[in-house]
């Protein structure tokens, strides 16, 4: 490999404070690329997509794991290949006018028989009743594979991989026992250290310490699904495109006659606004395949290219609202002299009589007797909820015994629960866990529901009268019958939940007291990482951050548009087809807008590593998922301090914001 190739792997895949590769790392690189024609930066996004497959923290660039990634791009590749075989092949079966000639001696022409004659052996496949079985499949279930139409098994097939070595590894990693973890209760991550964590009190109160409000339009979310419009659609587009410009104008103080359309060859400076696109529909974004959207009011809805020459510091991603100063001199592309700044929404801020009132409320009811307002405890965990291999739901019954131990006064849980991307789920074939008193032949999804989630929320009700429990679906829940993004929020009444559930839509803006919270648990980082496009010196160089940044400037829990592509994401345990995606339904994307304020906590669950960030005043927090495909995960536990006003505050009396990144600690804990 060239020197060139070399520094491009060092790169990529060194972790500082190392610049170079180990060399028997580097050859085991370096084989992957040669022995498959890849790339440097085709390996390190398949490199990423690996690492979120393992989902752990624990995958380090070593030489075992570099052979495992290895052997996983290998079967990747061969199965791949093989599926497109496959493909190729059905559809020469398929072929309209293809009827078979010069069949062998005694042979089924129309395969009427399926070889179950033994003189007539299948042309396929002589003295094999291989072919019959491929015929028979078309008839059988989708989500289950060959091999398990060939055998009968009490067990998915899923729970067995080809991959899985006798010392109990799969791809290079072991898998754990919930019952043997380690470094439990330890702090991945700590912000605002300095701040106290919070003392469980003798007793849970009588009443809640926290009050719940939605700052949604919950009835707007009961859509009805795959109904959408394409008309509504664009609509819906355009509308941004312009409450963006107008937003500008006003922002930076431009007369209208500033404004002007990028597709339009003039030799005058104009600014442009527009959504960011590709020239590609099924391409990832790159600079050279920039584009600008306009909207039909400003520029008849036409697209040009985007050149950058003069702009180093840019970040950009589809579907990203931009206002853009430049020329299109020549009437084929617009060259960019300047990026404009969005406006960010103003913080969320209270009257003096309000926080007051909620440091009373933090003080707990008469019988509590505490004259210092005692700090909320908030726990946040996100699913999946339990590993690839059991329904057990170790992990979430533990988050609720800390929960209860700790007398928290809120849990925040977002989906998915049932995962329809977990292998037991998908396949439906499983046992159920003793003592459910659940008849495995009359077992729906909800009633299995009830029994697994819904028992430890129950146990945690009964423990802790006064806890608020927030519940927030995802698109991949098997019980929720709303399929796309925005969605509704879970049937209640068939689950069988608690009076301190309170069930939520996704995504969702709240209030605990005086505190906003925003909410969403599709994994819009991950997708935002996978199609987003830098330049050599982009203005937030931390990875987490920016992508975390680029919600708070879109003013949108979704801004990415159109989202990643299935084909590209990472492929579930499950292995019955595409992973779900984000599911959007562009009608009803309005719904997936901020309100009048920025939320003083945004809690954005994902695969990624997971974090705590001070973002334009906003606590940005990635708990991770409470389980791992392969191992436990993290939660989040989050402690605000009561308010503490000045007075020169007192006396202006005017609104006081929240500063919650003074006044919050976040711990990112393993369970």
């Amino acid at each position: 490999m060239t020197d060139q190739g070399n520094a491009e792997l060092n790169r990529l895949f060194a972790s500082p404070p190392d610049l170079q590769l180990p060399p028997d790392i580097a050859g085991e690189l370096v084989s992957i690329m040669r022995l498959h024609s890849l790339a440097p930066k085709e390996l390190f996004y398949k490199w990423e997509s690996y690492s979120m497959k393992m989902g752990s923290e624990e995958t380090k660039l070593d030489l075992p794991t570099a052979r495992a990634f290895k052997n996983d791009v290998q079967e990747m590749l061969e199965r791949e290949s093989r599926e497109k075989a496959h493909l190729r092949s059905a559809n020469k079966r398929s072929s309209v006018g293809s009827t078979p000639r010069n069949v062998t001696n005694g042979g089924d022409v129309f395969g009427m028989l399926d070889g179950l004659v033994p003189t007539t052996p299948h042309p396929q496949s002589r003295g094999s009743t291989k072919g019959s079985l491929k015929r028979k499949a078309a008839h059988e279930t989708p989500g289950s594979s060959r091999s398990e139409q060939m055998t009968f098994r009490s067990s998915p097939p899923e729970i067995t991989h080809s991959r899985e070595s006798g010392d109990g590894q799969a791809n290079g990693v072991k898998r754990i026992a919930f019952s043997d973890r380690q470094n439990t209760g330890q702090a991945v991550e700590v912000l605002n250290d300095d701040l106290s964590k919070p003392e469980p009190p003798l007793a849970p109160g009588a009443e809640p310490r926290v009050k719940l409000k939605a700052n949604t339009d919950l009835k707007k979310f009961s859509y009805r699904p795959m109904a959408m419009k394409l008309s509504e659609a664009s609509e819906v587009l355009d509308d941004r495109i312009d409450e963006f410009a107008a937003l500008i104008q006003t922002h930076h103080d431009l007369p209208p006659s500033a404004f002007g359309s990028a597709a339009s060859q003039s030799t005058n400076e104009v600014v442009a606004v527009g959504r960011i696109t590709s020239d590609a529909l099924d391409a990832k974004l790159n600079e050279a395949s920039l584009m600008l959207e306009t909207s039909r009011r400003t520029g008849a809805g036409l697209r040009v290219p985007l050149r950058l020459e003069s702009i180093h510091s840019y970040q950009f991603f589809p579907g990203q609202i931009v206002a853009l100063k430049g020329v299109n001199a020549s009437g084929d592309y617009f060259s960019v002299s300047e990026i404009l700044d969005i406006p960010l929404l103003p913080p969320a801020a209270s009257t003096i009589k309000t926080l007051d009132t909620q440091n009373e409320l933090l003080c707990g009811d008469a019988d509590a007797m505490e004259d210092e307002p005692r700090p909320l405890n908030i726990l946040i965990g996100a699913g999946p909820y339990t590993p690839d291999d059991d329904l057990n739901f170790d992990a979430l019954n533990a988050l609720c015994n800390q929960a209860a131990d700790a007398y928290a006064d809120t849990l925040v849980l977002t989906g998915p629960f049932l995962d329809i991307e977990h292998p037991l789920v998908a396949s439906g074939d499983f046992d159920l866990p003793a003592g459910l008193n659940i008849d495995p032949d009359t077992a729906t999804l909800p009633s299995i529901f009830r029994g697994l989630i819904g028992a430890p929320l129950r146990r945690l009700a009964e423990a802790v009268p006064s806890v608020t429990i927030v519940v927030i679906p995802s698109v991949r829940d098997a019980v929720s019958k709303h399929v796309s993004w925005p969605q509704e929020q879970l049937a209640r009444k068939e689950l069988g939940l608690p009076k301190q559930v309170k069930i939520l839509t996704n995504p969702c803006t709240l209030s605990l007291n005086e505190i906003v919270f925003g909410v969403s648990s599709s994994d819009v980082l991950a997708e935002l990482r996978q199609e987003e496009v830098i330049g050599s010196k982009p203005k937030t160089p931390n990875m987490l951050a920016r992508l975390s940044r680029h919600l708070i400037e879109q003013r949108h829990f979704f801004p990415l548009f159109p989202p990643a592509s299935r084909e590209r994401a990472p492929k579930p345990a499950a292995e019955v087809g595409l992973p779900t995606g984000a599911m959007l339904d562009t009608s009803y994307l309005k719904l997936g807008e901020w309100l009048n304020v920025r939320p003083d906590i945004l809690i954005l669950p994902s695969v990624l590593p997971p974090f705590a960030k001070i973002l334009e005043s906003v606590v940005v927090i990635n708990p991770g998922t409470l389980s791992k495909r392969k191992a436990p995960g993290t939660y989040a536990q989050l402690t605000v301090h009561a308010a503490r006003l000045t007075t020169e505050e007192r006396a202006e009396g005017k609104m006081v914001g929240h500063k919650l990144f003074e006044r919050g600690r976040v711990d990112i804990i393993r369970i």
